[in-house]
């Protein structure tokens, strides 16, 4: 099996393109998708659930160039698990999902010549 995620969600800000010290760029953003079901009480419910993205080189400069807070976007890519140190000193963990490709589904800045 293929490590594979498929999202249909909304932007929470606006994508910031950051650069490392050896020149490789990257994006980091949450992604907001929204799931509803009907309660006990046949009331619709919506929930949204927030997912971490990072997209690194082309994909990231294309993602700040054309998307912006409230963007609708396809999200294609791959799970990644990591752990860190926070400046405290304690071992914090995070899921994100790797950007292999995206569609931007509204045409705010997406209609931007690109």
């Amino acid at each position: 099996m293929r490590n594979s995620v498929r999202l249909i969600g909304n932007i929470g800000r606006d994508p910031e393109l950051k650069t490392l010290p050896s020149g490789k760029c990257y994006v980091k953003l949450g992604l907001a998708t929204t799931n509803g079901y009907q309660n006990a009480a046949k009331e619709w419910v919506k929930e949204t659930m927030w997912h971490n993205i990072t997209a690194w080189g082309s994909t990231a400069e294309l993602m700040a160039k054309v998307l912006e807070k409230g963007s609708e976007v396809l999200i294609e890519g791959q799970l990644a698990s990591r752990s860190y140190q926070d400046k405290d000193g304690q071992t914090k963990y995070t899921t994100e999902v790797i950007v292999d490709e995206f569609i931007a589904l509204n045409r705010s800045k997406a209609e931007v010549s690109v």
